[in-house]
């Protein structure tokens, strides 16, 4: 029984038998249907309907000084087989970003606003990730060569951080259709020099492009079947948020190095984990431990000079990093611009430009010592 009388709800109860009264009921049920169908229709688009975005997630986390399982079996995912190696601590750990949708499965508009809502993913123009003209057989090609390359120079780095001497060369790998190489640039064309000057390898090679601009041909010294020749190639800026000059070549750095380093690492592409490689090749090197037993992870790219260079992804990074436990993290300075204000939990996040700045942070970690006057990102 009701605790309320149709006056104290502001009607009379000989209301209930007006046409008037009755009509608007009606006419509110019609009303109250139409908004129902609306209501359904949208959440069936936002459901079903594709978006023009990808979504950036948290990716795995492997530790480099550990192991990674390849065909059932657990292996080393750094391993030296030659050489003396040194019993390693705690975790140096390197991060994934895992990209949800392509152009031919873009996700819902349900999906993108959820992912909006969520501090540990992003939502991104799928021109960003997968540029117009490129296919995804090309992009996961260049990410493929990528993480090879990376694994090469992070080799490199590490070498000439300890000292160790080696050799390398760049080899091209293809030139891409309607590029500014095409037709003049052939694979297996080794790179030695760019305008005039020497270059062993890959971050080096793009610096200087990047350095020439896209306003004149940049000379390109190559050897092609052992003959010596000087070709000139007129870069253009790249598609994506951040356009740099290229040529239009996929390049594989190819090093000579005293001993072999072997890094296993399946379905990860793209260059971004070549700092951590290069920091784990250098504990498990030499004797002490890097960082103590201390729980890092970190992201960067580097060159065979050891300059860290920026990623993709950083924010997806840190919150894997403190998903996987890591206490301390290594940021490229270049991404500080995205790290401020984005740090989860408390995760204490260095900026670093080398991979000599990387190690001596990690140093500072295992002495528990000079830490606060490192270098943070600040706005």
């Amino acid at each position: 029984m009701s605790l309320f009388t149709a006056e104290e709800r502001g009607g009379t109860i000989d209301d209930a038998h007006d046409p008037a009264v009755a009509d608007a009921r009606v006419r509110g049920r019609r009303v109250g249907w139409l908004l129902l169908a609306l209501t359904l229709f949208g959440v069936f688009g936002l459901a079903v309907l594709p978006s023009p975005y990808v979504i950036e997630r948290p990716g795995p986390v492997f530790d480099t000084l550990g192991t990674v399982t390849v065909d059932g079996d657990e292996v080393p995912l750094i391993e030296i087989p030659t050489e003396p190696t040194y019993d390693t601590e705690g975790s140096l750990s390197l991060l994934t970003v895992n990209v949800y949708g392509n152009r031919d499965q873009p996700p819902s508009w349900f999906e993108v606003i959820r992912a909006w809502l969520d501090p540990s993913q992003s939502v991104v123009p799928v021109e960003a990730v997968f540029p117009p003209g490129l296919s995804t057989e090309d992009r996961r090609e260049q990410s493929r060569i990528d993480m090879e390359n990376s694994q090469q120079e992070a080799v490199a780095a590490a070498l000439r951080a300890i000292g160790e001497p080696y050799e390398s060369q760049l080899r091209v790998v293809e030139t891409l259709e309607e590029s500014p190489a095409e037709g003049i640039l052939r694979g297996d064309d080794i790179i030695t020099a760019v305008a005039g000057e020497p270059i062993r390898d890959v971050t080096a090679l793009r610096a200087a492009i990047a350095a020439n601009g896209i306003t004149q041909p940049v000379s390109i010294d190559i050897l092609r079947a052992g003959s010596e020749r000087t070709l000139e190639v007129t870069p253009v800026l790249s598609e994506g948020d951040e356009p740099v000059p290229v040529i239009g070549v996929l390049i594989a750095g190819e090093y000579v190095f005293p001993f072999d380093v072997n890094i296993e690492l399946e379905n990860v592409g793209g260059p971004s984990a070549g700092m951590m490689f290069a920091l784990g090749i250098i504990d498990k090197l030499t004797p002490d431990s890097l960082a103590g037993g201390a729980e890092v992870a970190g992201t960067g790219t580097i060159g065979a000079d050891g300059t860290v260079g920026p990623i993709g992804g950083i924010v997806q990074k840190m919150h894997g990093a403190v998903g996987a436990g890591a206490d301390w993290f290594l940021a490229p300075i270049e991404n500080c611009g995205e790290v401020v204000g984005n740090v989860p939990g408390d995760l204490e996040v260095f900026a670093v430009a080398t991979l000599n700045d990387a190690i001596g942070v990690l140093q500072a970690i295992a002495d528990d010592e000079g830490i606060d006057e490192l270098a943070r990102c600040e706005r």
